[in-house]
């Protein structure tokens, strides 16, 4: 059993799989940094300063307690979620890309058939023309 294991871990698609998994993984941290660190924080100062990891809609207020310790109310974030969204269609854009390249680059190219040779005379016109020359 802990051969068969082996062998299916030691297949190629299986490291491949976790290969891809992984390089996945920290393409996304880079695109949300990339969203978080240097696309949103020029969106936001056109927008008169706005922080959108800041941006919610507040369900209940905080609560203090008499000894100083704050519970945070409900709140919808919709800042979060615009800025998952838009690493969502930068992930999606980047992986269109991969993939359009990748079929483009594993395309067959069309092979062009050469023209089918002319067929002649069919064996009727043959007969027609063996006729005529015996009745001459």
């Amino acid at each position: 059993m802990i051969q068969e294991f082996k062998d299916f871990i030691m297949k190629g698609n299986v490291l491949e799989l976790a290969v891809a998994v992984i390089i996945a993984g920290a393409f996304g941290a880079v695109v949300t940094s990339f969203t978080n660190d240097i696309i949103l924080p020029p969106i936001g100062q056109a927008m008169g300063g706005v922080d959108f990891s800041e941006l919610k809609y507040m369900l209940s207020e905080d609560v203090v307690a008499e000894d100083g310790t704050v519970t945070a109310g409900a709140a919808i974030r919709y800042g979060n979620f615009i800025q998952m969204i838009i690493n969502f269609l930068i992930i999606a854009f980047i992986l269109f890309l991969i993939v359009k390249a990748y079929n483009k680059a594993t395309e067959e190219p069309a092979v062009e058939e050469a023209p089918a040779p002319d067929p002649g005379p069919s064996d009727n016109d043959l007969l027609k023309e063996i006729l005529a020359a015996l009745k001459k």
